[in-house]
């Protein structure tokens, strides 16, 4: 039997087709192309020479694809690498089929092959792209890039930034350094670089001006870097996570917190003087806070005051969970060094056991288009950003405590020895992947398969 033949046969029933849209048959299909191959980019400025990295269409991040809500995306996906690669659509609702994961959803793109990618953009938002082939190297050599989902409505703004934040491990001639998948970084805090980047580029400045109200789209690419952004005299209002509208707020503890492939969406408002600056800091690592960039003001204000107009997004169709009828189901991580010095087979774990490969047993089977509720408890003493494929959830609860804003998420951050409780209608037939965010955690375990799968009486009408 044929690789092929091997992905199709193993996913006979429980792949779906679509996740329906209104209106969505009579949409435009919007169509891109991406060519995932080596190349260079500059990363830091000269002296320092250019970096040799595997990029899209010769970029890094690769190029923002945008379309509006409830269109359809068609992307033909060449490899030129020399080796297998998919992408991922992360946080994107949609057929299991197109989900990218290698061998159990799509045969991987082998080198000189094309794959199409097609789906209809039910949820408009934040999201991003990326191989789940190697993720640990293909994602750390550059092979990313951001999905904007536009709302039909969109809250007014002066002006629309995205930002893709990265790090980078560098040596001293700006090579990124080969020691993808060491035993320090698969078992301790993952491959955590020595230089930022913002939109593939070491920052310095932020031009803005007096009275300016900017929406700011924040997209979390590392491996497994946390940033926790304090944005000095500026108080961003949080519109949106992963992608899904959650009541405007400010961020607590005034840090916007992104656990790797995490994004937030944020109004900005500008209120500093012409020609004043302000710095953007990152305190996500005690001991080591560093100046992100520095905000600086030009020389004539926009606007004597920032504006008061609307900045509440349109909720997404995405069905609520019924709390009080959910099944309940214990999932627990665990591992690490202690992991590594006691199994051989893996050093990370879901539910005491790890991942080897992508075709997994499912450790869940799911009843579609019923309520569910993960009760995840990490009993690790690392950070896990954990996410799921195919499903937003409401984070309901920390530590048994509710959540102030029941916010949807596609990934989230679990810190060491917290127990999180989240919420979901399983709608979405297929085998879907849940697993760390912590690129290197995932290669060494901490992965595993839900099922969400037909009810025995549908099979038999």
């Amino acid at each position: 039997m044929t690789r092929r033949a091997f992905v199709a046969s193993s996913l006979a029933g429980v792949m779906s087709t679509t996740l329906p849209f209104p209106g969505a048959a009579e949409a435009a299909t919007q169509k891109f192309s991406l060519r995932a191959a080596q190349g260079r980019t500059r990363l830091v400025p000269e002296p320092h020479s250019d970096t040799a990295a595997w990029c899209y269409n010769g970029k890094v991040p690769g190029p923002e694809i945008r379309i509006r809500q409830g269109e359809r995306l068609q992307v033909e996906v060449t490899n030129d690498l020399a080796e297998e690669t998919t992408v991922h659509w992360h946080g994107i609702r949609l057929p299991n089929a197109m989900d990218g994961v290698p061998h159990l959803t799509q045969v991987p793109i082998a080198p000189g092959d094309k794959f199409v990618y097609e789906f209809d953009a039910v949820d408009a938002g934040t999201f991003w792209y990326h191989p789940h082939q190697r993720s640990f190297e293909q994602v750390g050599r550059g092979l990313y890039g951001p999905l904007i989902v536009e709302e039909a409505n969109p809250p007014r703004v002066d002006r629309e930034v995205t930002w893709v934040l990265d790090d980078w491990r560098l040596t001293d001639d700006a090579s990124i350094s080969d020691d993808f998948g060491n035993a320090h970084d698969v078992s301790h805090a993952g491959r955590l670089g020595n230089t930022v980047t913002i939109n593939g580029l070491v920052p310095e400045t932020f031009e803005v001006a007096s009275g300016e109200r900017i929406r700011l789209r924040l997209i979390n690419a590392a491996n497994a870097r946390i940033f926790a952004l304090d944005f000095g005299d500026h108080t961003p209002r949080i519109i949106a996570l992963d992608g899904q509208p959650v009541t405007p707020h400010d961020p607590p503890g005034g840090l916007v917190v992104l656990g790797p492939a995490m994004r937030a969406d944020v109004i900005l408002d500008c209120i500093g003087v012409p020609g004043a600056q302000s710095q953007l800091v990152d305190r996500a690592y005690r001991g080591n806070d560093f100046r992100v960039l520095d905000f600086t003001y030009a020389d004539t204000a926009l606007r004597e005051a920032t504006p008061d107009w609307p900045i509440t997004l349109p909720v997404n169709p995405i069905p609520e969970p019924d709390l009080s009828s959910a099944q309940r189901h214990e999932v627990t991580f665990t591992g690490g060094m202690m992991g590594m010095m006691h199994d051989g087979r893996g050093i990370w774990f879901v539910n005491g056991k790890a991942a080897e490969g992508h075709v997994l047993d499912p450790f869940l089977t799911l009843k579609r288009d019923a309520s569910h509720i993960l009760e995840m408890t990490n009993a690790t003493a690392f950070d896990h950003p954990i996410h799921l494929h195919g499903h937003s959830f409401r984070v309901i609860s920390r530590n048994g405590a509710p959540t102030p804003h029941r916010e949807w998420q596609d990934t989230v951050l679990m810190a060491p020895r917290e127990r999180v409780e989240i919420a979901f209608v399983a709608d979405n037939l297929g085998d879907w992947m849940f697993h760390c965010h912590i690129l290197e955690h995932q290669a060494a375990g901490m992965m595993g398969v839900i099922r969400v799968a037909r009810a025995p009486e549908e099979d038999k009408i």
